[in-house]
């Protein structure tokens, strides 16, 4: 099986696709699968845009729009992960994971999915250690808080990846995992990347819940984006123990490497997507312990027993098969001609997917009940504007502009 690997895609789907099929007619190939690590931008419409944590002059539709509307065909199947620069509300409605637009499969908060016998993980969002321990307690519309919290990882999603028992053969994270750098060559990191010296130096650099994930999980690959530049590192977990190989891409610009395709074995093809039968038992383990406050998740409440869930998993499956359930278009979609946005409403929308999911699982919808009020005073991970000229490299702030490219002005 042939899989292309894309860095930020930053709703640059029409020039990441003709990237590949150029490739495929020059090396006479064939791909069978995108995964693409981060900033996705999956921007339905103009409303989308309010949930997009960017600078304005970043907000544009770009052309993920097309491909959710119909007017474009993806030409691979495409797995993706959120990152820090994302149509949120959107991403909201698949937490679980879900069809964002035919053949387009967003991985959820966090989530595993067989592409052939191939297995596939991920976690979306950045790590922000003020908001690490907190539940999932934004609700639409964001304030200026909750459009940069709503994205950070959480230890509830963590935990639940921290459970999988099963080898990983892909994983995917948009931040690095700290001290990732210790098994590249960080020299030449630094000579292109100076800044991250003093980050690497600490120990900051990266996603620390990343770090214990590879160390749990060992998958055979590692795939980030984030930080706009292409990295790989070897690392291997204890003496004569298994190899992760690791890979960093960068963001969809001309000269830059963002695209990367490997082969990895897998049975014979056609391929297609489907459930996991470990990940959904853990999944139903879980849910019924869903933070949705500041409360940090209480896993002792968890008190189903993970063989029963598996049990009921696999009959569900067998009765109902393992593809995910259907692509549901859940909002207007962006017309050139006029604006949508004001014919949308605010608050949160129940995708039919997941509404699916759930019922598959047996399990109770909680992603639009919160009892958070917002606040700012009242929260302890609220963002602090920096001083003029101050850089956090930890910061959700790196995609935006490369302190390195003056004349990048793309997102």
């Amino acid at each position: 099986m042939k899989i292309a690997v894309e860095g930020c895609m930053h709703g640059d789907l029409d020039n990441v696709y003709a990237s590949l099929l150029h490739l495929q007619e020059v090396e006479k190939m064939k791909i069978d699968l995108l995964i693409c690590c981060g900033d996705f931008q999956a921007v339905r419409n103009e409303k989308d845009l309010e949930s997009l944590n960017v600078p304005p002059k970043y907000r544009t539709m770009n052309s993920f729009w097309k491909y959710y509307s119909g007017e474009k065909a993806a030409p691979f199947p495409t797995i993706f992960i959120g990152g820090n620069h994302e149509a949120s509300n959107y991403l909201w409605e698949l937490y679980y994971g879900g069809w964002a637009a035919p053949q387009i499969y967003f991985l959820g908060f966090a989530g595993i999915v067989k592409f052939g016998n191939v297995r596939i993980g991920g976690l979306s969002g950045i790590y922000k250690q003020n908001d690490y321990y907190s539940g999932h307690y934004e609700k639409l519309p964001y304030n200026e808080h909750d459009i940069r919290s709503i994205y950070h990882v959480r230890e509830y999603d963590v935990h639940k990846l921290m459970q999988v028992q099963e080898p990983i053969d892909i994983f995917l994270s948009h931040d690095w995992p700290v001290g990732i750098t210790d098994y590249g060559n960080v020299e030449n990191l630094l000579r292109h990347k100076s800044y991250f010296e003093k980050e690497i130096m600490e120990g900051t650099l990266g996603s620390r819940a990343a770090t214990d994930l590879m160390a749990k999980l060992r998958p055979s690959y590692w795939f980030s984006a984030h930080l706009h530049c292409k990295f790989s590192a070897l690392v291997q977990h204890g003496d004569g123990g298994p190899l992760t190989k690791f890979l960093a891409l960068d963001k969809c610009l001309p000269g830059r490497n963002f695209l990367q395709v490997f082969e990895i074995e897998s049975a014979p093809g056609p391929y297609d997507l489907h459930y996991d039968e470990e990940w959904l038992a853990i999944t139903k383990k879980f849910n019924p312990i869903f933070p949705r406050t500041r409360m940090r998740a209480n896993f002792s409440d968890a008190k189903l027993h993970i063989e029963e869930c598996r049990q009921f998993v696999r009959s569900k499956l067998q009765a109902q098969g393992s593809k995910p359930f259907e692509f549901v278009q859940t909002a207007p979609c962006h017309n050139s001609s006029r604006s949508v946005a004001n014919n949308i409403p605010t608050g949160h929308c129940r995708n039919p997917q997941t509404e699916a999911f759930l019922q598959l699982l047996g399990l109770q919808y909680c992603l639009d009940t919160s009892t958070e009020t917002h606040d700012l005073s009242q929260s302890s991970g609220s963002f602090v504007s920096r001083a003029a000229g101050s850089v956090d490299y930890q910061s959700e702030d790196i995609p935006i502009d490369d302190v390195d490219d003056a004349d990048d002005e793309e997102t």
